[in-house]
């Protein structure tokens, strides 16, 4: 779980192009989720100061959050804007993505991609 949330963000901060598969997703909402509660209620309990905290973590990781969603919906051949749809959202992060290359990238399940793509030709 840890190393998707690194991958997320550290290596992915602000990159919205491409696809993310819904492990990469889900691993990093429950990891970010988790360090949330953690921050905002135990640091919470401590000092109220200290809670603080909590709300710089939720704004440094604003961006890589809004990115992961759009590539989200990148796997599944949606722009990056039906993340403002509230429902509809939801249940595009829980389908299965595209099998093989779409417009926004190649399959991040498939390791083999250049194999499929042989003989076909782009126009």
């Amino acid at each position: 779980m840890i190393e998707w949330y690194k991958k997320v963000v550290f290596e992915n901060y602000a990159n919205f192009e491409g696809r993310a598969r819904r492990k990469e997703y889900w691993m990093f909402f429950l990891a970010n989720f988790i360090i949330s509660i953690v921050l905002g209620f135990v640091l919470g309990l401590i000092s109220p100061t200290l809670g603080l905290a909590a709300n710089v973590y939720s704004f440094a990781v604003l961006v890589p959050s809004i990115a992961v969603g759009v590539r989200r919906m990148h796997d599944v051949g949606k722009s990056g804007w039906f993340l403002l749809i509230p429902i509809y959202n939801l249940i595009l992060a829980c389908t299965e993505g595209d099998k093989g290359a779409n417009e926004y990238g190649p399959d991040p399940k498939n390791g083999f991609n250049e194999i499929n793509e042989i003989g076909k030709v782009d126009l």
